[in-house]
């Protein structure tokens, strides 16, 4: 199967990106996950009237609740300029590693606990009825993702981005893989989080929808069976948002660093921009098979970069390095563009030499430290400039 993309004409009109970031509120000794998220959000309320006081909260974007009393969640605004991006995300974490401090705890970017936890889901009527319905899927849900929403024009301009980018996805999960502990054991993977939310029953890759009425008419058939509870419960890897006029990527495990979500965030616009570019020359979407697709994603899920990654278009295995390249390649027009090519670059170099939140943790691990340990020397990462 032929992979041929058109690369975008350079404009100054670039799609804006906005990131929701789900972080871990954990004890300032132990490193436990504590459930104080009721009073970080209490003090942020409190903060808006007093913004001239510390802690003082960022000016654009949010905080809210997510399912776990022990873990909270930031949102920045739409931004066009990445470097805005990157100022308001280590805003966020750092006002709310402010705010959970008055707790004795901090904030980690890390996609599932090192250390054991019992989770507690938040006290809100929604909430109980996913535990209602789900079970333990609910109730042992503490996972933090990165979610990237990018403008569209309208609908359809959306799902036919949708069905364009499914096979690139696994590669953005690779980059980003920073979850290989599950209550104090390795897991075995290196986003294991991609796992435990792959319970929900509408998680995962979708076959190419066609049109947005086709689309709107599957979620609704989804939504009638009476296994979701609402239409928010549209897990897909990458969705319209039912909130903004955007596609939002699902499938990005949070990341240790800040720089590393930023590009996390390029690669996102970039894809939508290519695919926006087919979509304009008339050239069809990929019928990829949604079960190849799903192996794609466990392969990316378990070795991260230190295996190898299902190639895009033939689905057989490929050094990570390989695969990383023809993401590039595939959205390089895209990053030019957009003047995005060398924050990219040197994300993924970095990246690549460095290394995921992942293999930072099991490097600290394999090095002697305990868990414990491991998470006191990682916390500043999260929150660093």
């Amino acid at each position: 199967m032929s992979d041929h993309t058109t690369s975008p004409a350079a404009t100054t009109e670039r799609r804006t990106v906005g990131v929701e970031e789900e972080l871990l509120l954990v004890d300032a000794d132990s490193g436990v996950p504590r459930a104080v998220a009721g009073n970080l959000l209490r003090r942020a309320e409190a903060d808006r009237p007093r913004r001239d006081e510390p802690p003082r909260a960022p000016d654009d974007g949010e905080i809210e609740a997510e399912l776990q009393q022990q873990q909270i969640e930031v949102e920045t605004s739409p931004c066009a300029d990445l470097s805005e991006l990157r100022r308001q995300l280590v805003e966020w974490r750092q006002y709310t590693d402010q705010l959970a401090r008055k707790s004795d705890a901090r904030v980690l970017a890390m996609a599932t606990s090192p250390l054991p936890v019992d989770p507690r889901t938040m006290v809100k009527p929604r909430y109980r009825r996913m535990v209602e319905r789900y079970g333990l899927t609910t109730m042992e849900q503490l996972t933090c993702g990165c979610h990237v929403h990018v403008s569209v024009a309208d609908d359809e301009e959306g799902v036919g981005v949708v069905d364009r980018v499914q096979r690139r996805l696994p590669a953005l999960l690779a980059l980003s893989a920073n979850s290989p502990f599950w209550q104090g054991r390795d897991s075995g993977y290196s986003s294991y989080r991609t796992q435990v939310w792959s319970r929900f029953p509408t998680a995962g890759p979708t076959a190419p929808f066609g049109s947005a009425a086709a689309y709107h008419e599957r979620v609704e058939r989804l939504v009638r069976t009476g296994v979701l509870l609402d239409p928010d419960m549209i897990y897909f890897n990458v969705r319209l948002s039912r909130h903004y006029p955007t596609v939002e990527f699902r499938i990005a495990d949070i990341c240790l660093r800040a720089d590393d979500a930023v590009m996390i965030a390029a690669l996102a616009r970039a894809l939508v921009d290519t695919a926006a570019a087919d979509i304009a020359v008339g050239r069809s979407a990929p019928s990829d098979d949604p079960q190849l697709l799903l192996l794609a994603q466990w392969r990316a899920s378990r070795d991260g970069l230190r295996g190898g990654l299902l190639d895009p278009v033939d689905a057989v295995p490929q050094p990570a390095a390989e695969v990383i390249e023809t993401l590039l390649d595939h959205v390089r027009g895209a990053l030019t563009a957009n003047g995005d090519l060398e924050l990219v670059q040197q994300g993924i170099d970095r990246v690549f030499e460095n290394g995921t939140g992942a293999e930072l943790q099991r490097r600290a691990v394999r090095d002697g430290a305990e868990p414990v340990e491991m998470v006191r020397a990682l916390l500043d990462t999260s929150i660093a400039d």
